[in-house]
């Protein structure tokens, strides 16, 4: 086997966890041939990112849909979270907008704070209101809700 098969067929699998950004793909690759050592590593990866653009199994633009309807499902952030992560994956900042824009703000602050909150009321129930609220705006700041979202988190709560 080459190194290209080799490669690809390593990138196949690390594709059938989670979909992937580019920088995700590129970055896996060096890895992999730092270990192996092969030779013309960076047209191997070029042809890679090729193909499997060619085949639709890498498109960025299909990823940050992908990851911000996960992390408004399952781990709901602050949209402000959310870009700092996309960012960190290689995104340009244009996409993420134009992509954010295109979903017309399926994120929505407030419902994804109440939803984590949804899950907290009760653990915090037999605390005195103050301790609550406290307990609260940090739980939310930490998930990167700003002071505006969870100031109207409480007016609703009271």
């Amino acid at each position: 086997m080459d190194g290209f098969e080799k490669f690809y067929n390593k990138v196949l699998k690390f594709l059938s966890y989670r979909p992937r950004s580019e920088k995700e793909i590129r970055d896996y690759l060096k890895i992999k041939n730092q270990k192996s050592k092969i030779k013309n590593d960076d047209k191997i990866i070029e042809s890679i990112i090729r193909k499997l653009k060619e085949k639709n199994f890498l498109n960025d633009e299909e990823f940050v849909r992908w990851w911000i309807e996960q992390r408004t499902k399952f781990r709901p952030r602050a949209l402000r979270l959310i870009k700092i992560e996309l960012r960190q994956k290689g995104i340009s900042t244009e996409l993420i907008d134009q992509v954010i824009d295109d979903l017309r703000l399926m994120i929505d602050d407030l419902s994804s704070a109440k939803k984590l909150i949804e899950k907290k009321l009760n653990k915090y129930k037999g605390l005195p209101r103050e301790e609550k609220f406290q307990k609260i705006s940090r739980f939310l700041a930490s998930k990167g809700f700003n002071y505006d979202i969870i100031k109207e988190i409480f007016k609703e709560l009271q």
